[in-house]
């Protein structure tokens, strides 16, 4: 089955919508002829990207904060009054953080667990008895971080091992009831996740440390994430980089944290220097 039979009149939700990941899924999805409910903070940015992916009986743009469990009861609840159903949540919508937690101000791991976990469960929780009903698909895009642990960026994996764990419980739960579960892990993939990313006190990184250029792209991301759709996988890890990272954590997990440290270690600005 190709996607545009997969996922023709399927009526699917993707938070972080407004870029990346989100916005190439969203875009991928409406292509096929979904129904495509496009959730993020920026609801004038939504508002604007909404014609590249679907014309206005298709696409419902709803503003989103998913660190507020009320923004997230709502976005369902606009889900189905607009479509009537929910075939697919991809929880997609996260932050980034770059420090050593020696220097860190806690209040930057309370938002990353915040947007990235809390924002998954909340959305789940409520999108729930819809997915169930239509024995569809929820998603949590994840990380190689969620896998092997990455220096400096404490709140980014604990709250990517944390969807993990959760998602992973939720399956099993379900097993019987014909939820589709998937754990979605990228690698490093092109967006401007790295350039919003906190630092120490809690302000934005302002740019990249690495060649954004020479990253998996999000389209290629989102074709991906299809495919893994379609198929009802239970996880899938892109890029060889991350596949071997994660065989090799399994493996050999001191030699991961030494060559993991070496890695880190040689990009701009590294806070090992």
């Amino acid at each position: 089955m190709d996607n545009q039979t997969f996922f023709q009149d399927k009526v699917i939700i993707v938070t972080g919508a407004s870029s990346g990941i989100g916005l190439a899924s969203a875009r991928l999805f409406g292509r096929c002829g979904a129904r495509v409910v496009m959730a993020a903070r920026s609801y004038d940015k939504l508002l604007a990207l909404a014609p590249s992916v679907g014309d206005g009986d298709h696409v419902l743009c709803v503003r989103t904060d998913v660190s507020v469990e009320e923004d997230c009861r709502r976005l369902v609840e606009q889900t189905v009054s607009r479509f009537g159903r929910i075939d697919i949540l991809v929880n997609n919508a996260g932050i980034s953080m770059r420090a050593m937690f020696k220097d860190l101000d806690l209040k930057v791991l309370h938002s990353l667990m915040d947007v990235n976990y809390w924002g998954t469960v909340y959305c789940t929780k409520h999108a729930l008895p819809y997915l169930l009903a239509s024995k569809g698909s929820v998603v949590g895009v994840i990380s190689i971080a969620g896998y092997s642990a990455l220096p400096a960026r404490t709140g980014y994996s604990s709250s990517k091992y944390a969807i993990r764990g959760f998602l992973d419980t939720v399956r099993i739960e379900h097993l019987k009831d014909g939820l589709h579960v998937l754990v979605f892990a990228p690698g490093y993939t092109a967006s401007n996740v790295r350039k919003a990313a906190l630092v120490a006190d809690g302000s934005a990184q302002g740019e990249t440390p690495l060649d954004e250029n020479g990253l998996m792209s999000a389209e290629d991301c989102a074709l991906y994430l299809a495919q893994a759709l379609r198929k009802r996988k239970s996880h899938m890890t892109l890029t060889p980089l991350g596949k071997a990272t994660v065989l090799a954590h399994n493996l050999f997990p001191n030699l991961t944290d030494r060559l993991t440290y070496w890695y880190i270690s040689r990009e701009k600005d590294s806070p090992f220097q």
